[in-house]
C-alpha cells in the first residue's frame, strides 16, 4: 500500500497536510472510528518534525499496535475546527481526519453527547438536555464519520466503531458497505430502558447501533440493559445475546450480539514505570514533600460530577471532625484534571469542588500539615504512577462509571502488593477487583468506614488482597482485551430460528 504523505505546510490560517497520492484509491483492511484521531497536535515550539504526538490512553495503545503491524486506518477528528487536515502518516499509522466546524464542535460534541447522552447514560446524574439542533447536527457529524470510513474501507474489511459519539454510524455502514464486519464498542455506561426512554431518539439510536455485527459494553448490566432496549423500543427478536436485525422488507439481514468486554490498561507500560528508580525516588519526595505523614490517600480523576469527588470529601471532612483520622497522621492528594470548561454544569462543579477543599483546610490545617492537597491539574503518566507508588489508600468512589482504570492502574503499580483500594460498586472495575473494599458512595458512613478499615488494614491482608487483584489485571490486560474483542467479531454466528 502507499505511504500517506505527512509533510505539513503551515498557513495563518492553520496547519494543513500536504496533498496524499490519489486518497480515494487509498483502501484499508481494517479500520477504528472514534472521535478523535489517536494523535495531538504540538504546539509550534515543539521539535518533532510532523507536529503531533501519539496520544495517551489505553485505547491507542491497545490498537496502535494493529495499527502499524496491519493494512489499518483510523478515522477521527484532529482535535481543531475550522481546520482542513488531509490523510496523513504518525509512526506508522495511517491517519484519516474527520474535519468539523466550530458549529459542530459545539453542537454534536459539546452538546448532544457531553450535554445529552453523557448524563444520560450516568443514570441522570445531572440532567440531560434535549434539543432538536444538537441531535441534528450529532446525525449530520455521524454521517461524515461513516463516509471517511466507506471511502477507504476495502471490500470485506472490518470497521470497529469506538464510543457514544458515533452512535449512528454502524447503521450507516451497513446500509452503505453490507460487505464490512462492524464491531461498536461503548466505552460509558449504558442505561437502563426506564432511564434510557427519556430520550426523544432512541429508536433511531438503537437502530443505529443495531447496524453492527458485535456490540461490546464494559458490564454484563450494560449489554442487558441494550438488549432490553431494543426489544421495548424497537420490538427486536432478542434471543440470548442476539438480536436479529430486520431489514424494511421484513427479512433478516444479519445478527447483532451484544457482549462484555471489560477493558484494561497497558500492563507492561505501567510496571515498567513502577520500577524505574527515579520514579520511585520521587514517590519518596512525594511523601517527604507532604511531610511523611502516616496515611496518603489519593483521588485521581476528572473534574466530573460522575466521579462522586464530593461525596470523598464529605467523608473524609467528617471522619476528621470525628477524630477517627487526624491531620498530623494523614493527607488526602486530589487530583482533578480540567473537564470540559465550556460547559456551565462543569464550571459550577469546579467551584463547590474547590470550595469544599479550602472549607476543610481552614477547618483542619496546621502549620505543618495540610488536610487535602488539591491538584487541579493533568499529569504525565510518570508522575501518575509516582502518586501510586506514594498512595496507602486509593479513594475511587463513581457515582457510576463505566470503567475506570485508575483503579487498575493503581493495582497494577502495586508490585509489592502492598496497598488498599477503595472502590465503588458503580464502577465496573468493581465486577474484576472484588478484594477492593467496594462501597456504595452515596452511603457516606459505609464509606467512612471503608476508608477506615483500609488505612488500618493489616499487611498481611493487604498482600492477599492486592495480590488476587494484580493477577486479575495482569492476566486481562488491555491486549487481551482488544483481541478478545475482535475474535468474537471474527467469529461466524450460527443463525438459530427456532
Amino acid at each position: 500500500m502507499q505511504d500517506l504523505a505527512s509533510e505539513k505546510l503551515t498557513t495563518e490560517e492553520g496547519v494543513r497536510a500536504s496533498p496524499v497520492k490519489k486518497p480515494t484509491a487509498t483502501k484499508f483492511d481494517f479500520m477504528v472510528v472514534s472521535n478523535r484521531l489517536p494523535v495531538d497536535r504540538i504546539s509550534d515550539d515543539g521539535d518533532e518534525k510532523d507536529g503531533w504526538r501519539r496520544s495517551p490512553g489505553g485505547l491507542v495503545t491497545a490498537l496502535a499496535p494493529m495499527m502499524t503491524k496491519s493494512d489499518g486506518a483510523w478515522v477521527g477528528w484532529h482535535g481543531a475546527p475550522d481546520e482542513t487536515v488531509r490523510p496523513f502518516s504518525h509512526e506508522g499509522m495511517d491517519l484519516v481526519p474527520v474535519q468539523l466546524s466550530s458549529h459542530e464542535v459545539e453542537l454534536y460534541y459539546e452538546g448532544f453527547s457531553n450535554a445529552t447522552i453523557w448524563p444520560l447514560y450516568h443514570d441522570v446524574i445531572a440532567p440531560p438536555e434535549f434539543h432538536r439542533t444538537w441531535w441534528d447536527s450529532y446525525r449530520s457529524v455521524n454521517k461524515k464519520f461513516a463516509d471517511a470510513v466507506i471511502r477507504h474501507a476495502a471490500d470485506g474489511a472490518t470497521v470497529w466503531v469506538q464510543d457514544y459519539q458515533l452512535q449512528l454510524v454502524p447503521r450507516l455502514l451497513r446500509e452503505a458497505r453490507p460487505d464490512l464486519k462492524i464491531g461498536f464498542f461503548n466505552h460509558i455506561p449504558f442505561p437502563p430502558p426506564e432511564i434510557f426512554a427519556q430520550l426523544p431518539w432512541r429508536r433511531e439510536i438503537i437502530d443505529g447501533l443495531l447496524g453492527a455485527d458485535l456490540l461490546g459494553f464494559q458490564r454484563p448490566s450494560d449489554a442487558g440493559n441494550f438488549m432490553r432496549s431494543a426489544r421495548r423500543f424497537l420490538g427486536a427478536s432478542v434471543k440470548q445475546q442476539q438480536v436479529h436485525v430486520k431489514g424494511p422488507d421484513g427479512e433478516v439481514t444479519h445478527i447483532a450480539r451484544a457482549q462484555a468486554f471489560p477493558i484494561s490498561i497497558d500492563v507492561d507500560q505501567i510496571r515498567e514505570l513502577a520500577a524505574n528508580p527515579d520514579i520511585m525516588e520521587r514517590a519518596k519526595q512525594i511523601r517527604r514533600d507532604l511531610g511523611d505523614p502516616k496515611t496518603i490517600l489519593l483521588g485521581v480523576d476528572r473534574l466530573d460530577y460522575t466521579k462522586g469527588i464530593g461525596h470523598r470529601l464529605k467523608a473524609f471532612e467528617e471522619l476528621l471532625r470525628e477524630g477517627s483520622i487526624k491531620v498530623e497522621d494523614a493527607t488526602l492528594i486530589q487530583v482533578a484534571s480540567p473537564s470540559r470548561e465550556r460547559v456551565e454544569q462543569y464550571r459550577l462543579l469546579r467551584e463547590e469542588i474547590e470550595g469544599t477543599v479550602g472549607h476543610i483546610n481552614g477547618t483542619y490545617d496546621t502549620i505543618q500539615n495540610t488536610a487535602v492537597r488539591y491538584l487541579h491539574h493533568s499529569y504525565p503518566v510518570e508522575e501518575m504512577v509516582a502518586l501510586y507508588l506514594a498512595a496507602d489508600v486509593m479513594l475511587v468512589t463513581a457515582l457510576r462509571d463505566g470503567m475506570n482504570l485508575v483503579a487498575k492502574e493503581y493495582v497494577t503499580a502495586r508490585s509489592d502488593d502492598d496497598g488498599a483500594l477503595v472502590l465503588s460498586e458503580f464502577a465496573g472495575a468493581a465486577d474484576q477487583l472484588k478484594q477492593a473494599f467496594l462501597i456504595n458512595p452515596h452511603d457516606i458512613d459505609g464509606l467512612k468506614s471503608a476508608i477506615l478499615r483500609a488505612v488500618n488494614l493489616p499487611p498481611k491482608e493487604a498482600r492477599r488482597r492486592m495480590k488476587l487483584m494484580r493477577k486479575q489485571i495482569l492476566d486481562h490486560d488491555v491486549d487481551y482485551w482488544s483481541a478478545a474483542f475482535l475474535a468474537a467479531l471474527e467469529e461466524k454466528v450460527v443463525r438459530d430460528d427456532s
